[in-house]
């Protein structure tokens, strides 16, 4: 089956969002995750990753010439009901950028997407373009930045301008659990994002490490953050990441969220 073209899921075109404080209006408005996903694909408020992402689109890797690429932010995937979120860094270039589904087309999909499929929250374990059959289960998978960066690097203004996105995104999971972090800049990134949400951090904050847990109270009861590796190439390639630590961490993911009920 060929890949198909993403549409936005809630019809005609919102309006783009093309400023930081424009991202701080539109996130706050929103009202369900439906419309959180128009909006995210609708915004242009970081210039740098506005012209990545589109020359990206427009230039493309050889072997996906015959591809229209999707070329703007990738929203996150999955239920409203789900008690885990994760959240990755950012959607790599000919990955997300070109699929419009976040870990979507490169190597760190297959790794992810593998993974929740072994543990019981993918009904499959590939995730290779939109219209693939793919449905996720009690869990919600999102970045922390929602555009193709150059080097695969936001900074940290880019991550800052994101933020709200998420935060939106995390509030608007009623029954979330669990948060599994992938990497070292997620777990930077996450820190202001559940300020902005309204829980409690402590101080100082806990550094980030494969397998670290932390409990935080918020607004809709208590939520454990764990930390895992990111699925890079980089990562995975070279034995940092193995399939057996990324299903320990889902695993405890999986038992916390069904004891948190």
């Amino acid at each position: 089956m060929p890949p198909v073209t993403r549409k936005l899921a809630t019809g005609p075109y919102i309006g783009a969002v093309r400023t930081p404080a424009g991202v701080v209006r539109s996130a706050r408005a929103v009202p369900d995750l439906a419309t959180l996903d128009a909006r995210v694909s609708g915004c242009y408020a970081c210039p740098r990753l506005v012209a990545w992402r589109e020359e990206v689109a427009r230039v493309k890797r050889a072997s996906f010439r015959d591809e229209e690429y999707w070329g703007r932010p990738v929203p996150g995937l999955g239920p409203a009901d789900a008690r885990i979120a994760v959240v990755g860094l950012a959607p790599a270039a000919h990955g997300g950028n070109r699929t419009g589904r976040v870990f979507t087309g490169d190597r760190s999909g297959d790794w992810i997407f593998a993974a929740l499929w072994r543990a019981g929250l993918a009904n499959q374990p590939t995730s290779t373009h939109i219209g693939d059959g793919l449905e996720l289960t009690d869990v919600r998978v999102a970045a922390s930045v929602r555009c193709a960066p150059p080097a695969n690097a936001p900074t940290p203004e880019e991550r800052d301008t994101c933020s709200p996105w998420l935060a939106r995104e995390l509030a608007l999971l009623p029954r979330l659990r669990v948060i599994v972090v992938l990497g070292g800049f997620g777990w930077t990134a996450l820190w202001p994002v559940l300020a902005a949400a309204g829980y409690r951090l402590p101080r100082p904050r806990p550094a980030f490490g494969h397998g670290v847990e932390v409990d935080l109270d918020g607004p809709l009861g208590r939520v454990t953050l764990l930390g895992s590796y990111h699925v890079s190439q980089q990562n995975t390639f070279t034995g940092r990441l193995t399939e057996p630590m990324l299903d320990a961490v889902l695993s405890r993911a999986t038992a916390l969220a069904a004891t948190a009920g």
